[in-house]
């Protein structure tokens, strides 16, 4: 392995070829604060990578379909199996947004099913969330991002609204104007809801500019306008809210702008390249526990992790379908646990990974 700071930046050729090796790199991780999730079982016998100061990756598994939640199965329920044929079971089609509540449930958007997968591998239950033929029917969900309460916030990009499930998973309400004016979304994209300010954050990818409403879907504020300058998006995408920091995707300017909760602009890392370091189709983004960025890129089939200086600190993933590959991966997210979550749209499933950031007893604080 070469790399201009040991353990952290790999190049290229030799990344490649440690990947074939089923080696991994990469730092820790933090989302919102609730339960630790309890990890699925493994199911790939991939390496663990040792990184600089004690830090680790190991890969845990890949899940797609609702039989790998339901994993108990009565003596019964198995005859009937055999007598009238196994059940169909859910699965995932073009997964794109992901996301992980309190309890340690894994939910995740499904455009390509009209559809949301909910996961709950510690009480092996899987449930399928939709809306047909009524008021507020479900079309084209993209991301997803869940509150304190653990109410689930989906954005549709198809009908212009954001639909709102119950921590029971019961439907709620819709949000978003359809007569048009300032609280009509062309193409909701990207959510991010503040609890404690009574707040919901919302890109619209073709008004290039993300919305802040009030809990009721009222508009507030907005952020931004189209052009490449600072503070300006070309097709801003998914949202991440991180401390008092709001991240956004913005797509076309290949990069990720951070404001304050505000609205005021802070920082900004990525530039459009094909090389490591540099962005070309950026999806989704998440903060570790240690401050660092990650963001997916669609073409480049990579995770890659940034500091808030724009440097690059490490990145894991290539193209294919084999544990720890990726085709076309959009969503991410990073659980309180340390694990991180990336959704790989092309090969229907998500891949699940877990980082060991440095120790507080070897480093006399960490996180």
């Amino acid at each position: 392995m070469t790399s201009s700071k040991p353990g952290r930046i790999l190049h290229c050729n030799r990344w490649t070829a440690l990947l074939a090796a089923g080696l991994l790199c990469a730092t820790a991780v933090l989302a919102k604060p609730g339960k630790k999730t309890t990890p699925p079982p493994v199911v790939a016998d991939v390496p663990v990578l040792s990184l600089e100061g004690g830090r680790q990756l190991a890969y845990e598994r890949m899940f797609s379909t609702e039989r790998e939640v339901k994993l108990k199965r009565g003596f019964w329920t198995r005859v009937l199996d055999i007598v009238a044929g196994a059940p169909d079971y859910h699965q995932m089609i073009r997964p794109y947004s992901v996301v992980a509540d309190s309890h340690g449930r894994i939910i995740v958007t499904d455009p390509g099913i009209a559809g949301i997968h909910v996961f709950d591998f510690e009480k092996q239950k899987y449930k399928f969330l939709t809306r047909e033929n009524g008021k507020d029917e479900l079309k084209s969900p993209q991301c997803v991002a869940v509150d304190a309460q653990d109410n689930i916030y989906v954005t549709d990009s198809e009908t212009g609204r954001i639909l709102v499930w119950d921590a029971n998973l019961k439907y709620r309400r819709a949000l978003g104007s359809l007569k048009g004016g300032e609280g009509y979304f062309k193409r909701p994209t990207g959510i991010a809801v503040d609890s404690s300010a009574q707040r919901i954050y919302v890109s619209d990818t073709t008004r290039h500019k993300v919305f802040v409403l009030d809990m009721n879907g009222n508009v507030v504020q907005t952020i931004g306008r189209n052009g490449a300058a600072i503070g300006e998006f070309n097709f801003p995408t998914e949202l991440r809210l991180h401390g008092n920091e709001l991240m956004v995707v913005d797509a076309m300017n290949f990069r990720v702008q951070v404001f304050d909760r505000s609205g005021q602009f802070l920082y900004g890392i990525g530039k459009i390249g094909e090389i490591s370091g540099t962005m070309y189709r950026p999806k989704g983004v998440a903060v570790d526990s240690e401050g660092d960025i990650y963001v997916v890129d669609g073409i480049f089939d990579t995770v890659q992790a940034f500091s808030r200086k724009g440097e690059l600190l490490y990145y894991f993933g290539k193209t294919g379908n084999g544990p720890a590959e990726f085709q076309l991966p959009t969503g991410l997210f990073i659980d309180r646990s340390d694990r991180i979550y990336v959704v790989d749209s092309f090969n229907h499933r998500v891949e699940v990974f877990k980082y060991s950031a440095v120790s507080k007893q070897g480093s006399g604080g960490g996180h």
